[in-house]
């Protein structure tokens, strides 16, 4: 009963506290929920507020995610050095049947040699030595041709002596001067031409010095044979500083240095950029789609006059960088080829022809050591080491540095899966 007294008596107390509790809980709930809501709050502003640094603070992994899948660099070819190369080039004089008479400078008596043991250097990448191996592998079943002047024969030999490593190239044409000329690999149904075509335009000659040139007819010498192929590598060259007559709709427009007082005087840029425009957008627009390479400008190294008036090239060593610009007007003639090239470009993308720009020019003028020069014919000081004789300081000594535009070629077209990707733009 004592146990019911108190228990009666704790009754009030007991409903206290439960109305208390309830209270409590009751608070306890409403404090529950502003809390909850309060950190809620709390946490969305935070996140908010957090958000870019967030993405900040992410910066670093990101960095890192993309050094493990860089972005490919672009390797331009067209800028870097000439360095030393003890190997030598792959072929010699005397390993290789195609080098003519006046481009063979070992077999005419030049006495230095350090011109054969350069490579050259690209600023941002390396350039493979050429591989005849790889190269034909890769070309089985295909065509090439070089379509210009006498450089491009100049080309055109130094890529077949060194495919000559691997396999003897056959004569198949030429013409009765060797200006056009088709070689055959039937080892790899390889074939490989060069076409005459100085001006990519039609020319006739009016005299022994004055040519009439149609800026608005391709040449069909090249045009004819174009469908042929599946690689075409084309230039322009220094045929457009001789004297001519310039012609558009059969009617005389101007002339460049001609002895015509009644026509205008045109210059070489206007006349060579109106070839450029015609040549190019006709391998832009053509239903055939080679792969087209134009390679640019080439300079000349004559000293102290020209190849007419006693001018001279005995340099026996690259030039550095900043120690040649270059003459004014060669500088002209490529930038105009550039800019044409890229109009052409765009058009050939959007019609679905491959056209890449091969920049040889920067290169090759720092080769002032690489031209025949006296020794374009045999032993030319024999019995008069005074006597003065014409200089070649255009063309090129086989083997010699314009072998380096056949690695380019290779790293342009064989090499192209390689990581680097490659640019031959400046």
């Amino acid at each position: 009963m004592a146990d019911e007294k108190v228990m009666r008596g704790r009754e009030p107390l007991l409903e206290q506290e439960k109305t208390k509790s309830i209270k409590q809980i009751f608070l306890k709930s409403i404090a529950g929920v502003l809390l909850v809501g309060f950190a809620c709050y709390l946490f969305l502003d935070r996140f908010n507020s957090l958000t870019p640094e967030t993405e900040i603070n992410s910066l670093p992994l990101q960095k890192a995610a993309k050094e493990q899948h860089p972005k490919k660099e672009v390797c331009d070819v067209s800028t870097g050095e000439w360095i030393p190369n003890p190997s030598g080039p792959i072929y010699t004089n005397a390993t290789c049947n195609h080098i003519q008479n006046h481009q063979n400078c070992m077999k005419n008596g030049r006495p230095d040699t350090g011109y054969l043991y350069w490579r050259w250097k690209p600023s941002n990448c390396d350039l493979p030595p050429f591989d005849p191996v790889k190269f034909l592998n890769k070309m089985r079943d295909k065509s090439w041709v070089f379509i210009g002047d006498s450089i491009f024969r100049n080309h055109f030999q130094s890529l077949t002596c060194m495919l000559s490593k691997v396999d003897e190239l056959v004569e198949t044409y030429h013409d009765s001067a060797y200006r056009c000329q088709t070689l055959f690999s039937p080892n790899y149904n390889f074939t490989l031409a060069v076409i005459w075509a100085p001006y990519l335009v039609q020319y006739e000659s009016i005299g022994s010095e004055t040519l009439n040139i149609h800026l608005d007819i391709l040449d069909s010498k090249w045009t004819s044979e174009y469908n042929k192929y599946d690689y075409v590598v084309i230039s322009g060259g220094q045929w457009f500083y001789r004297s001519a007559i310039m012609y558009e709709n059969n009617q005389a427009i101007g002339c460049h240095n001609c002895p015509y007082e009644n026509l205008r005087e045109l210059g070489v840029g206007e006349p060579y950029r109106k070839a450029l425009q015609l040549t190019l957008n006709f391998m832009a627009k053509a239903e055939h789609k080679p792969f087209v390479i134009f390679r640019t400008w080439t300079p000349d190294h004559f000293e102290y006059g020209k190849w007419y008036n006693g001018g001279i090239c005995n340099r026996t060593k690259p030039f550095k960088e900043g120690e040649i610009n270059g003459e004014p007007v060669d500088l002209v003639m490529r930038s105009t080829e550039v800019e044409e090239f890229g109009k052409a470009a765009a058009i050939g993308e959007r019609n679905g022809v491959r056209m890449e720009l091969l920049d040889t020019y920067h290169l090759s003028l720092l080769r002032p050591d690489g031209h025949p020069g006296p020794y374009r014919t045999y032993h030319p000081f024999d019995g008069d080491k005074k006597k003065k004789v014409q200089n070649d300081c255009l063309h090129w000594c086989l083997p010699g540095p314009i072998d380096t535009w056949n690695e380019l070629l290779m790293k342009m077209v064989i090499n192209e899966d390689d990581n680097d990707s490659v640019s031959a733009l400046p």
